[in-house]
């Protein structure tokens, strides 16, 4: 083990110790292999010298480099690379997108016959239950359905609440015996929209105050549709009647507070903000994932559980070093560093260039690509 001025240090070396910055943070863990986007973190931030490795550098784990000129350049197969990763990504989701469009044609079929007390229970449970084993290839902010459409939002919007509210279940540390129930909650928190006039729900301009009395009756319509049906807890009813109610007390259509709102509708609130707002609709084009996200963190002030709502934006931002991105401005680079007290807005190497994010507000992530 050597100390070693970064100024010195070339693309291979392995560390022996942490890396910190300034302020204490992780910045590079002890044993990592440095990359030349390292190099470019570590003098972003200043760091001057770091504990390395004396033996020989493993010269298979540093990418090639050809000088050209008197600059190098790095000779990176990246569109091979890219269509590689993107091929592998498809093939391990394909049995979630197969389940994922069987529990989708479920629910709307179930929506349409809610009306009569119809639910098929047990059918969903076999299928969401198939779904579920496909897990641990959903991640909520890569995930995508294969296909979309405006007409069938809110049944999009259902079976990804079923998806990330058994997650954030999960996350949150509730028993397991909850988890599924917590997965019907996400499932069914709208299934009052049922008996609600299409025309109504449907319509692309601002609502008139006597329409908007009406969509907010879809919570208790909802928990009169759940009420007695077999196989769901009480929590699920409540998370249809509740998933509108805010911790302060402003919501509906009781006017909780957060003391009285059930566990299943808390989560519920928050994932279906999420996916509501990352979901083309009628009336407004999908919204980029990480804005939303700080839209909700706003929000957890007095309107949603703010632990709850931590544990969701910490969890679903925790992509490790070397994730590909789209920004806002439509350049692509890679996350080299996130602080978990600002998840939302990394630091992200584009062409050899750092940006901090938390430096550059005008700028935010649009996409996570892999």
């Amino acid at each position: 083990m050597t100390i070693k001025a970064v100024s010195e240090l070339q693309p291979g070396v392995k560390l022996t110790k942490d890396v910190h910055t300034p302020l204490g943070g992780l910045l590079l863990q002890k044993g990592k292999v440095i990359l030349p986007r390292d190099l470019e973190v570590l003098r972003a931030f200043q760091v001057e010298q770091v504990y390395i490795e004396v033996n020989d550098i493993d010269k298979s784990k540093v990418p090639t480099i050809k000088t050209a000129g008197k600059k190098p350049a790095l000779i990176f197969s990246e569109s091979s690379a890219n269509s590689e990763n993107e091929e592998a990504v498809t093939r391990k989701n394909q049995p979630l997108h197969e389940e994922y469009d069987k529990t989708l044609a479920l629910v709307k079929s179930c929506y349409q016959s809610a009306i009569t007390g119809d639910l098929r229970i047990y059918e969903i449970r076999t299928q969401l239950e198939s779904m579920l084993k496909q897990l641990t290839d959903y991640h909520i902010l890569k995930f995508m359905p294969r296909m979309t459409s405006r007409h069938d939002y809110r049944y999009h919007n259902a079976v990804l609440c079923s998806l990330s509210s058994y997650k954030l279940a999960q996350w949150i540390g509730l028993p397991q015996k909850d988890w599924l129930q917590v997965a019907f909650a996400g499932l069914l928190h709208d299934i009052g929209n049922a008996k609600i006039d299409p025309l109504i729900l449907n319509k692309p301009s601002k609502l008139t105050p006597e329409e908007s009395e009406e969509m907010r009756r879809h919570t208790t319509y909802g928990y009169q549709i759940l009420k007695n049906v077999p196989a769901l807890n009480e929590g699920v009813r409540l998370a249809a009647l509740q998933h509108h109610e805010k911790v302060d007390g402003s919501g509906y259509p009781l006017r909780l507070n957060g003391t009285k709102i059930h566990t299943y509708a808390r989560i519920v609130a928050v994932t279906d903000i999420y996916h509501a707002m990352t979901l083309d609709k009628f009336y407004r084009r999908a919204q980029s994932p990480y804005v939303v996200l700080e839209q909700i963190q706003s929000e957890a002030f007095g309107k949603l559980d703010p632990l709850i709502v931590q544990t969701f934006v910490i969890k679903v931002t925790s992509f490790h070093n070397g994730t590909k991105v789209r920004l806002s401005n439509n350049d692509v680079g890679e996350i080299v560093f996130t602080d978990k007290s600002h998840p939302t807005r990394p630091m992200v190497s584009v062409s050899g260039q750092i940006i901090n994010l938390m430096q550059q507000r005008q700028l935010f992530i649009e996409e996570v690509i892999y």
